[in-house]
């Protein structure tokens, strides 16, 4: 009797120290039947969020292939009982180290201890049924019973790294509609483009997935704020240009060339529009405009809603998923990532903004990536395709609504 005492005593000769949580584990068996690979896989995917490093969890994953499917199966109890030299050869350490990936894994609640007296690690299965007989060793029954928490573990995080990416993507169209203004105001020659630059520059930071999702989220109102400060500050000026070359004076009546405000139809109205007044009709018949790029390409014909309608598949995977809060600014930034994909240089998107402005370069790259898809007469090199355009629009002899219309007659028509 009193050896027992000594045994399980602070100062003994090789007893276990006890615990709570080593009592609570004793003798535990596998609540429910469970996958033991499905279990690892949970551990891989949520390890670090529960504490499990790199070397516990390949410790894990050696043991658990010691196990069977039988021992994992309600009232089972998977137990290794492989000594521990035998494991430490194995995975090229000392036992020392071994015995300390086994005590981190017992503080992360994924095994304990079935000790025999000496702590020898020994056991026997049946040559039937394969079934464990008796065993001492690694209890992995703990990891078993853990499997709804693993599982409400990685749901969360699922959660939030779906949070962290959404964050991610903000930041990244936010990035290209701040690069495409600096763009515009270089190709104008606008005297703030140096400070908007410096001052993206500040912003600018490299995304990794250390920073944690406050700080990326603090990160994308910055992008915000800036976008809609540039985004202001260009309006302004197009407000200003285009009060320089129309002479109409009822704003409500004038087609805005680069940022048309439309409203919303159900239908697709591909026929020729008709001037919208009687000071537009007068400037046509008299060619006042007719040496403005922007006028006789026939921009101010062209509603956002037929533009979307005529853009290919291609184009609207660059598009967001929902279509309700599209403007034109989400069409622009759209195709200027498209136009990276046709090889559409920088230079040539910069030079297309300042002869037609952003919605004309926009269109300009629309009707380029459909030209690249068309069965008959396919524009084998969309950079000479879209700089022609330009060419084109120079000299006045771009006409964009007629190629649009023409897009969205064929598509009715199929």
């Amino acid at each position: 009797m009193q050896q027992e005492i000594y045994y399980h005593s602070s100062v003994g000769i090789g007893g276990r120290v006890g615990s709570q949580q080593y009592r609570e584990n004793f003798g535990q068996r596998v609540e429910e039947t469970v996958n033991r690979y499905e279990v690892l896989h949970l551990v891989k995917r949520v390890g670090k969020e529960l504490g499990f490093t790199a070397r516990m969890i390949q410790l894990l994953d050696y043991y658990i292939n010691y196990t069977r499917d039988l021992d994992w199966e309600e009232g089972g109890q998977p137990i290794i009982y492989q000594s521990l030299a035998k494991t430490a050869l194995d995975m090229g350490v000392n036992e020392r180290q071994i015995q300390y990936l086994e005590k981190a894994l017992f503080d992360a609640g994924a095994l304990t201890w079935n000790d025999s007296g000496n702590h020898k690690r020994y056991g026997q299965r049946c040559p039937e049924t394969g079934a464990i007989l008796y065993a001492y060793g690694v209890d992995l029954t703990p990891l078993a019973n853990m499997k709804g928490e693993l599982e409400s573990k990685l749901h969360d995080k699922l959660l939030y790294d779906q949070a962290w990416l959404d964050t991610k993507r903000q930041i990244s169209y936010y990035r290209s509609q701040i690069r495409a203004c600096i763009a515009e105001g270089a190709a104008r020659e606008d005297d703030r483009v140096g400070d908007w630059q410096r001052a993206y520059d500040d912003i600018a930071v490299q995304i990794r997935t250390y920073i944690k999702l406050p700080a990326l989220r603090e990160l994308l109102d910055q992008h915000k704020a800036m976008y809609d400060a540039l985004a202001g500050e260009l309006a302004h000026n197009d407000v200003k240009q285009k009060t320089d070359i129309s002479s109409c004076s009822d704003a409500n009546n004038c087609a805005h060339y680069k940022y048309p405000k439309n409203k919303k139809s159900n239908k697709l109205d591909t026929r020729k529009a008709k001037p919208q007044s009687l000071s537009e009709e007068s400037s046509n018949e008299n060619g006042e405009d007719e040496d403005n790029p922007m006028t006789s390409s026939g921009l101010q014909h062209i509603t956002l809603t037929q533009a979307l309608s005529a853009t290919s598949e291609r184009f609207q995977s660059y598009l967001p998923l929902e279509e309700k809060g599209i403007g034109w600014d989400t069409f622009i930034d759209a195709a200027y990532r498209l136009k990276g994909e046709l090889g559409i240089s920088q230079t040539a998107w910069a030079s297309a903004c300042q002869v037609l402005g952003r919605s004309g370069a926009a269109l300009c790259v629309l009707l380029t990536d459909q030209a690249t898809q068309r069965e008959f007469n396919r524009a084998e090199k969309p950079a000479a395709y879209f700089n022609g355009m330009i060419d084109r629009a120079r000299v006045g002899g771009l006409k964009l609504h007629n190629s649009i219309f023409g897009i969205l007659k064929n598509e009715n028509r199929n």
